[in-house]
């Protein structure tokens, strides 16, 4: 006869107490057939001689049985409730246990040298990717994850008080701005857009708009030039006249200007605009007179208020997508994530570059909070009561240990028969 094997695993055992119960109760109910076996045997030995094989089996496994059923007990509770010493022992020595297990965990799983062996093994990046490509086969799965982790910004976005976040991104917005040097961007862009005739509409507008105010202002400039004019030039008529005149010129000369790309007008205009743009990159004085009203625009009200908005917007934006994975994932966001992981399985120094990344995060989270985490687990255990340690500890491998009786009982009469056939015949 061989050992009965254990055919439930810890968690199992955990997960179904009552097996605990049940296997209990066959190992004691074993240990009292071989009692019962024992008298039956003893008492017709003495008429049938065979019975003394019998006999033998039976007292060896009582021996046994007895003997595993002292030891598992011993492990939880004191035997019969009586103060044996060295019983008891997982209750004792509680404290002592979750030291033990924390000291295991560091040394075995949270060491940086552990830590990056098995960071190693493992493929962050292609991970990713295949979640955020999401092919066929894992749509449902990464559909939930997406709704979960969705779920969370959401109320984590929702948490956050949206005035003082506010006033932080303003902040920071504004301090880049302020510290940006604006003039020599904007000389380096208005020298790209000379070099590519892309000032041309501007001059354009500029001829326009020039033409629309001298018709909006016709009334206005002919009083200045009345107001200019003599009183005699009044008196004969003759400043209407000089009026129209004026007028008339500066109606051709705006005509002509629009007219005809190579006017002169149009070069020096382009001449001012090459020279502006290399003050902005290179006159000190300028660029600070540039900056100075950048920073008095910055300062404004209005543009605060319009920060204030960008941030209102972006954060509803962003609730609603969270709030909607499905929608934000249809449109570009979507296809935009997409991308991004058919490029992380595609591409292999990014990939290489994110797994380097977390690996040095992983590890530099366990060199540095190593400790803590195993702390956490030592002062769990020693807040424990000796009593929930010890019935999670038998939920989790008693029914094991009653197999260990079962086995003890059966092994220890195949013993005495052993025993008594060798007194026997030897």
């Amino acid at each position: 006869m061989t050992a009965v094997p254990a055919s439930t695993t810890a968690p199992e055992a955990a997960a179904n107490p009552g097996g605990l119960t049940t296997m209990r109760r066959v190992a004691t109910g074993l240990l009292l057939v071989m009692a019962g076996v024992y008298v039956a045997a003893r008492l017709g030995e003495a008429d049938h001689p065979a019975l003394g094989y019998l006999r033998a089996f039976a007292e060896a496994a009582m021996v046994g049985g007895l003997a595993d059923w002292f030891a598992v007990t011993a492990l939880f509770r004191h035997p019969l409730g009586l103060p044996i010493p060295h019983t008891a022992i997982i209750p004792r020595n509680k404290d002592r246990i979750g030291d033990s297990l924390a000291s295991f965990l560091r040394q075995n799983f949270l060491t940086p040298s552990v830590v990056a062996r098995r960071m190693r093994r493992l493929d962050l990046a292609g991970a990713a990717g295949r979640f955020l490509a999401a092919p066929a086969g894992q749509a449902e799965r990464a559909g939930r994850l997406r709704l979960g982790a969705s779920r969370l910004i959401a109320d984590l976005v929702a948490a956050l008080d949206a005035e003082r976040l506010g006033g932080m991104v303003r902040s920071v917005v504004a301090q880049r701005l302020t510290a940006l040097d604006v003039a020599p961007i904007l000389g380096q862009a208005l020298e790209a857009a000379i070099d590519r005739d892309r000032h041309v509409p501007l001059l354009d507008g500029a001829i326009d708009w020039l033409g629309r105010t001298l018709v909006a202002n016709e009334e206005t400039i002919r009083a200045m030039i009345s107001a200019k004019a003599g009183s005699v030039l009044r008196w004969t008529g003759l400043d209407e006249t000089l009026s129209n005149k004026i007028l008339d010129g500066l109606y051709r000369l705006i005509e002509e200007v629009g007219a005809d790309p190579d006017h002169p007008l149009r070069d020096k205009a382009e001449e001012g605009l090459a020279d502006l743009a290399r003050r902005l990159r290179a006159d000190p004085d300028l660029q600070r007179r540039v900056n100075a009203f950048k920073d008095e625009i910055i300062a404004s009200p209005a543009v605060a208020s319009w920060l204030d908005g960008l941030w209102g917007q972006a954060r509803a934006a962003l609730l609603r997508g969270a709030r909607d994975p499905s929608a934000a994932m249809a449109g570009r966001l979507g296809e935009t994530l997409r991308q991004l992981g058919t490029t992380l399985q595609t591409e292999p120094r990014l990939a290489r570059a994110i797994n380097l990344f977390a690996r040095r995060a992983t590890v530099g989270i366990a060199a540095a909070y190593g400790d803590g985490i195993v702390r956490l687990v030592s002062d769990t255990v020693r807040g424990w009561d000796a009593k929930t340690v010890t019935g999670r500890l038998e939920q989790a491998v008693g029914r094991d240990l009653q197999y260990i009786r079962i086995n003890g009982t059966l092994v220890g009469g195949l013993v005495g028969l052993a025993i008594h056939v060798v007194d026997l015949w030897a």
